[in-house]
């Protein structure tokens, strides 16, 4: 018995483009499955050892008040970043944490990266001849 043969022709669907004459392949429909207002992902890459700026209530001067504050990066998660403060720290419902440690969510907006500081002192060029 002689097992059957099956053809398998391609299939090549082109769609004119309107007033340029060229043809193009048309949009993969698997592409358009899942819209995203941007692309998942990680903005920042945290590290431990980082500096960052994070918005929340802390203390200054002996006042409580809600702003950016700098803290470092103690502890990077897939989807959480701590940071620890050296002032206090409070959570949004008045209580003071102990450790001043706060967890972030990675793409919150709550948490960016510090400017790295240009060094005051310029170092010298020796000019080649």
């Amino acid at each position: 018995m002689a097992t059957p043969r099956i053809n398998r022709i391609p299939l090549k669907i082109t769609v004119k483009a309107e007033g340029k004459g060229e043809s193009k392949p048309p949009r993969n429909s698997r592409a358009n499955l899942f819209a995203y207002m941007k692309a998942p992902g990680v903005e920042h890459a945290f590290e431990v050892g980082d500096t960052v700026e994070v918005y929340c209530d802390h203390e200054k001067n002996n006042d409580r008040i809600r702003g950016w504050i700098k803290g470092i990066v103690v502890q990077v998660d897939n989807k959480m970043v701590a940071v620890q403060f050296r002032s206090n720290v409070f959570l949004t419902d008045g209580w003071m944490v102990p450790d001043r440690i706060l967890w972030y969510p990675l793409n919150s907006e709550h948490i960016r990266p510090v400017a790295g500081k240009k060094s005051a002192r310029k170092e010298k060029v020796i000019p080649d001849y």
